[in-house]
């Protein structure tokens, strides 16, 4: 080649470094995760340190690991059935022999057998289809470990919020039946009389208020435990001293309706009087009689106190539902009933949603509404076998309603929230965009008080504060100090730029 020629190649070439803009480090992200979604290991890699915002759907006794529930029940002296996995209370039997059929817990550090049972008897670990089905062993794990959970509380928060900050989330609301049974056997006591107001005032008259006091005080303790084993507040903390966590007060819709009605207003009273308890929820399966049956008058008592506590906010369990599970009328009002008598302003797992009456404009409604749906893909593959493109998350976003990945019962599933991000990708093609705006989602749709950071959730616009700036405007910094959602989501975005910042 010419030597003028050489000139005029190196200047073409200049004049193409010039004219392409730099990518930024957002643009970087993007790439590497293009790169790497086909390489199972390297994805994982990336997944587990990118930023995932808010865990909206955390049943706390379901995010514990066995192996922490052995421990537990070990520190706690019980016994353990060696037939059935199930927990008993002491005396248990002297000898850690095989022979021993009420051995104690603790025995199982010395005898693997007992031990793999025990792990795969509470959770879905080497779980097997032909043996049983994964709905029925995994709503059974929760009987059998039940007596670790009593005592244990601020051991479940620790673990919890410690789980939480390896998985890079800021934010986790967990689900917590927090006063035990107190309101439930309160209600049994008190009974039943189709007056939802006089029933409320019965309640409040009869203990309720009592309950709610010793509920926030247990809580207190528990976080003070919480903190201690996290060694919050000295040098060696731990990371999931710095998750905000907040809790919606876990009503089992299981049980009797007096029982159900009394834990429903105190999930209210609670949500009202104390900033922690930021919402509430009804749990237990779906698909059970009671709360098949009961729906409609849940629905009824929630719409009344709903009434009378209008800033309580509501998330409600619907839609979490197969064909074949229920007759096909049970599939077909759960999600909307939900929304438009039950208040609820977040669906939880809305599997059966393209079963409902008139689908494609309860999608419409929950878009306009701006209801988020809390996805739980792990779970929904386990319990009710829905997966890939027969699950609806692809529907959700076609239509335009937000969606945010959540863990559900990650100890159970033996799952965490990289998981489900790993997941997400490997079986929608997502993006780094698409990611990022379900992270800011879980945040933007979170309970916490205040303004929000972004004035459009829909491309994410910033309010008064720009996210990146190394130092917030006046206008930002008051925002901050005003809005406990926009300082968890300032952390979000801090997070981002820092993950961003280390792509090459």
């Amino acid at each position: 080649m010419s030597q003028p020629a050489r000139c005029l190649l190196v200047l073409a070439l200049a004049s193409l470094a010039v004219s392409a803009p730099a990518q930024t480090p957002e643009e970087k992200a993007s790439r590497r995760l293009d790169a790497v979604r086909d390489q199972p290991s390297l994805l994982l890699a990336f997944l587990r340190e990118m930023p995932k915002g808010g865990d909206l759907h955390n049943h706390l006794a379901g995010a514990i690991y066995a192996e922490s529930w052995i421990d537990f029940a070990a520190n706690a002296n019980l016994c353990v059935d060696r037939s059935t996995s199930t927990l008993l209370a002491p005396p248990c039997d002297k000898s850690c022999s095989s022979y021993a059929n009420k051995p104690a817990v603790r025995c199982a550090y010395g005898d693997h057998i007992l031990y793999n049972q025990v792990v795969d008897a509470w959770s879905m670990r080497n779980w097997h289809p032909a043996d049983e089905s994964g709905h029925d062993h995994f709503f059974a794990t929760f009987d059998k470990f039940f007596m670790a959970e009593l005592g244990s509380n601020g051991d479940q928060f620790a673990e919890a919020s410690s789980r939480a900050a390896a998985d890079r989330l800021q934010y986790l609301e967990l689900m917590h039946t927090a006063d035990g049974m107190q309101s439930a056997e309160l209600g049994a006591k008190l009974g039943w009389n189709d007056d939802f107001a006089k029933m409320r005032d019965n309640l409040l008259a009869g203990g309720l208020r009592d309950v709610v006091a010793e509920t926030r005080t247990q809580l207190d303790r528990d976080e003070t435990k919480r903190n201690q084993l996290l060694r919050c507040r000295t040098q060696q903390a731990d990371p999931g001293c710095a998750v905000t966590v907040r809790y919606l007060y876990q009503v089992l819709r299981g049980l009797p309706k007096e029982m159900v009605f009394a834990q429903i207003v105190l999930g209210f009273e609670l949500a009202q009087s104390d900033p922690r308890f930021v919402g509430l929820n009804l749990v237990m399966p779906e698909d059970w009689y009671v709360p098949m049956h009961d729906f409609d008058l849940h629905m009824r008592e929630i719409d009344y106190l709903h009434g009378v506590y209008p800033k309580v906010h509501i998330t409600l369990h619907a839609g979490e539902l197969a064909m074949g599970l229920v007759p096909p009328e049970g599939l077909r009002f759960h999600i909307r009933e939900s929304i438009e008598k039950g208040h609820a302003e977040r669906i939880g797992h809305g599997v059966s949603v393209m079963h409902e009456d008139d689908a494609p404009g309860l999608l419409q409604e929950m878009a306009k509404r701006d209801v988020l749906v809390e996805i739980c893909l792990t779970s929904n593959d386990s319990i009710l076998g829905v997966s890939g493109q027969n699950h609806p998350f692809p529907i959700y976003r076609k239509y335009g309603v937000p969606v945010a990945l959540s863990t559900d019962d990650q100890g159970v599933s033996r799952s965490d929230m990289t998981q489900e991000y790993v997941r997400a990708v490997q079986t929608y093609g997502l993006t780094y965009a698409d990611l990022k705006q379900m992270s800011r989602q879980s945040l933007e749709h979170s309970f916490l008080p205040g303004n929000s950071l972004w004035s459009d959730t829909k491309d994410f616009k910033p309010a008064a504060c720009a996210p990146g700036d190394a130092k917030p405007a006046a206008a930002c910094q008051k925002l901050l100090d005003t809005s406990e959602k926009a300082r968890v989501q300032w952390a979000l975005e801090n997070a981002y730029a820092e993950f961003e910042a280390k792509m090459n």
